[in-house]
């Protein structure tokens, strides 16, 4: 059982670029434009925890003076969101190039890593409500968000008793998507073991410019119907404490078994199960098996997909470039089909990703057709219908390259991150976790009375 930490930290201090060019007037800022893809996502509120369980030497000075350094190659992060005019007489969003700084705390803890209990998965409760005393966060970030005027980064370096340590990170979800951040994360370790500069420089939107001399973006436009998607999810409230915390593992012989039996099932030109796929097939059907009341209500699945490809995006594109898949059958469907059915309703949704951006890899203007201009707006029985209880939103963060970040002592044990910023039932899989045979989920999918059914539902699968 956890024991009871006690964290002490420093009061909160700006790092900002080791080498910040020389000071500018604030008419001479520079001013990045964010593309769709950030804007819908602006002000969203992420947290990440990596915990490390191999000491290094002054961890929290070691990685504060990284990040300055890893500032000078993502100057963009030390700047500030604006609200700027876009041409034809409304506001976009830009971030201010102003080199202010991250958010940074230096904490200690009383206990070790495995007092704590933070390196093996199930997570406790207790050790769920740590977490918050690990982020420069912590319960402060509003239900909204971050504002304006906020840093885009919060980090919080806490070293425990053993000599491990946890780096815990907020950020806008306006700088970056996870893949993005992961770059952004190991830059600063690589930094920290005494490279010259990181081994993928990076890329934002900035970097190609607009005839006004700002930086603007060549990405495509985010479709309409993802924007109001994302649009909703963000302005809706996060859920009261109405869904049970969870920390799962879905076995590896389980991930195997569904791969193989997709493959033998498989018909001509399917292309195989992943384990992603396999992973949320059975979390989805899981969850609707223990929820349902009615077979043909609806049980919407949303989950986020990388389209660096499809967008076009430069090598080292660091900042969101992720569109949202959609399957919306009934719950009969999902709780009453096979695992392979509920595979295919999965691999359907991630079928039509390429439509939304196939007419703009050929350079066609911005139309309603081609994913790019117009826009969409959903009604409230939509709302309730896609971010209602009967829905479900998964997020993987797998071969992102989180589990690739190092300090100095080696890859993290666990990579983890806060469940309580969501308005819809929903989980993040496939997260890096040493000790876990096979794919950790945390998740709040579920209310305390369908806790019991759903992780029956889970077992018949083990």
């Amino acid at each position: 059982m956890p024991m009871s930490v006690t964290v002490t930290k420093s009061p909160p201090v700006l790092v900002g670029p080791a080498t910040p060019p020389p000071a500018a007037t604030e008419a001479t800022v520079r001013h990045i434009n964010l593309s769709s893809f950030d804007m819908a996502l602006a002000f969203f509120a992420v947290t990440s925890f990596h915990v490390f369980d191999r000491a290094i030497d002054a961890p929290a000075e070691t990685i504060k003076s990284a990040l300055a350094r890893a500032l000078v190659h993502y100057f963009p992060v030390a700047g500030r969101l604006v609200a700027g005019a876009d041409g034809d007489g409304g506001e976009r969003l830009r971030i201010a190039c102003t080199g202010e700084g991250v958010a940074f705390v230096a904490a200690t803890a009383d206990r070790t890593l495995a007092d704590a209990g933070l390196l093996g998965p199930p997570l406790s409760s207790a050790a769920a409500a740590l977490l918050d005393e690990l982020s420069a966060a912590g319960a402060g970030v509003r239900a909204a968000g971050f504002r304006a005027s906020d840093p885009l980064l919060l980090v919080q370096v806490t070293e425990f008793a053993c000599g491990g340590y946890a780096v815990a990170v907020t950020r806008n979800h306006a700088i970056a998507d996870g893949t993005g951040f992961a770059q952004l994360m190991r830059a600063v370790g690589e930094l920290a073991r005494g490279m010259p500069r990181p081994s993928v420089l990076p890329v934002s939107c900035g970097d190609d410019d607009g005839e006004d001399g700002e930086g603007s973006c060549s990405l495509p436009e985010l479709p309409p119907l993802v924007a109001a998607l994302e649009n909703a999810l963000v302005s809706l409230e996060p859920r009261a404490n109405d869904l049970a915390f969870l920390d799962i593992t879905v076995p590896s012989r389980c991930i195997r078994r569904i791969k193989a039996g997709f493959a033998g099932a498989g018909e001509g030109g399917e292309d195989p199960c992943t384990v992603f796929e396999a992973v949320m097939a059975v979390l989805w059907q899981c969850r609707t098996r223990a929820v349902m009341s009615d077979p043909s209500t609806p049980a919407p699945l949303i989950f986020a997909a990388n389209v660096r490809k499809l967008a076009g995006a430069r090598q080292g594109y660091y900042g969101n470039c992720i569109t949202s898949a959609v399957a919306v059958p009934t719950s009969g469907e999902v709780a009453n089909g096979g695992i392979n059915d509920v595979v295919r309703l999965i691999k359907r949704a991630k079928q039509e990703i390429p439509d939304q951006f196939k007419k703009r890899k050929n350079g066609a203007a911005g139309g309603e057709e081609d994913g790019g201009g117009g826009s969409v707006s959903l009604s409230a029985e939509q709302v309730e219908v896609m971010f209602g209880y009967n829905a479900f939103d998964v997020t993987s963060w797998r071969n992102l390259g989180a589990d690739a970040v190092d300090f100095g002592g080696g890859t993290p044990a666990r990579v983890m991150c806060r469940m309580d910023r969501m308005p819809v039932p929903h989980c993040v899989a496939c997260l890096p976790c040493r000790d876990a045979d096979g794919a950790n989920v945390l998740a709040r999918c579920v209310r305390e009375e369908h806790v019991g059914a759903f992780l029956a539902e889970l077992a018949k699968f083990n």
